[in-house]
C-alpha cells in the first residue's frame, strides 16, 4: 500500500476522467491521497473531493504565488474550512522566489498565518520551498524553538543538504516527488539516502512532475510507484518494506487518514 502525499486532483486535467484516475490508483495499491489546496477555490474543491471519495482527504491552503492575489477574508474563511473533519493538513504554503508572483514580505506574513493555523488547529503544515532555503529553514527553525510548534512536510523536496537538516531538526517528514527519478536529480538522490527512514514519504503533486520513464504525460497518483520504487533502490532496500515505512509515516504525519483502507 502507498499513500499519495500531495496531488492536485481538482486541477482540471482531470475534469473528464477523474473516476478512471481512481481506478488506476487502487490497481496500483496507492491506498490513500492527500488533495491538496493552493488557493480559496481549489482548497473549497478539495474538501469537496474529500466528501466524495472515501480514499480522498484534503489540506487546505494558500500557495505563496497565489497569496497576493487572496481577497479580503480569504484566510478567515480558510480557517473555517480547515475545521471540516476531512481535513487532515494546512498548505500548500511556503515561499517561492522562483517565480516571485508575490512580494517576499507578503509571502512570509501568510507563510507565518498558515504555521500558526496549524499549530491552532493541531495539523501538519505541507510546506512548499523554491530557492528560498535559507528563508524557509530559518521560519521552520524559530517556529519548532516557540512556545506553538507545528509538524508537517518538506513537500516535493529540492533544497540543498543545510535545509534537509534544519528540515529534520524542526521535526517536519521530508517528501520525494517525480524529479527523484530524473536523469538531472542532482544532489537529490544522495539526500534521500540521508533522511531517516522514519521521516521519508512520497507523493506524485500530480498533474505535475511525472516521474522517469512517464516525462511528458500527465502525472497522476498511480505513478507515486514509480518514485517510492527509485527510493527503494537508492536506500537498498526491499520496495515493500519501503511502501510500508512510507504508509506508516503518512499516518503518523497525516492522523485524519482514516484506518479503515489499511
Amino acid at each position: 500500500m502507498l499513500v499519495d502525499t500531495h496531488a492536485h486532483l481538482m486541477d482540471s486535467a482531470f475534469r473528464e476522467d477523474l473516476a478512471e484516475v481512481l481506478e488506476r490508483a487502487a490497481a496500483a495499491d496507492v491506498g490513500a491521497i492527500v488533495c491538496v489546496g493552493y488557493d480559496e477555490d481549489s482548497s473549497r474543491e478539495a474538501v469537496h473531493l474529500a466528501e466524495t471519495y472515501p480514499q480522498l482527504v484534503a489540506a487546505v491552503g494558500i500557495h505563496p504565488n497565489y497569496a497576493g492575489q487572496a481577497t479580503a477574508g480569504a484566510f478567515d474563511r480558510l480557517r473555517q474550512l480547515a475545521t471540516h473533519a476531512r481535513v487532515v493538513g494546512i498548505g500548500e504554503t511556503g515561499l517561492d522566489n522562483y517565480r516571485q508572483h508575490t512580494p517576499p514580505r507578503t509571502q512570509r506574513e501568510w507563510f507565518e498565518r498558515h504555521l500558526e493555523l496549524g499549530a491552532e488547529l493541531r495539523l501538519p503544515v505541507v510546506v512548499h520551498n523554491r530557492q528560498a532555503d535559507e528563508e524557509v529553514a530559518e521560519m521552520l527553525m524559530h517556529r519548532a524553538s516557540s512556545d506553538a510548534p507545528v509538524a508537517g512536510v518538506l513537500h516535493c523536496f529540492s533544497g540543498d543538504a543545510a535545509m534537509l537538516s534544519a528540515g529534520l531538526a524542526a521535526g517536519f517528514m521530508v517528501s520525494f516527488a517525480g524529479p527523484l527519478t530524473f536523469k538531472n536529480a542532482g544532489s537529490l538522490p544522495e539526500l534521500a539516502r540521508r533522511v531517516p527512514l522514519d521521516r521519508l514519504v512520497v507523493e506524485t503533486d500530480c498533474p505535475y512532475l511525472t516521474p522517469a520513464p512517464h516525462r511528458g504525460q500527465r502525472n497522476e497518483p498511480a505513478l507515486v510507484r514509480w518514485t517510492a520504487e527509485r527510493l527503494a533502490q537508492l536506500r537498498g532496500m526491499p520496495f515493500d518494506q519501503l511502501a510500508r515505512a512510507t504508509t506508516d509515516n503518512a499516518r503518523r504525519l497525516f492522523p485524519g487518514l482514516s484506518a479503515d483502507w489499511a
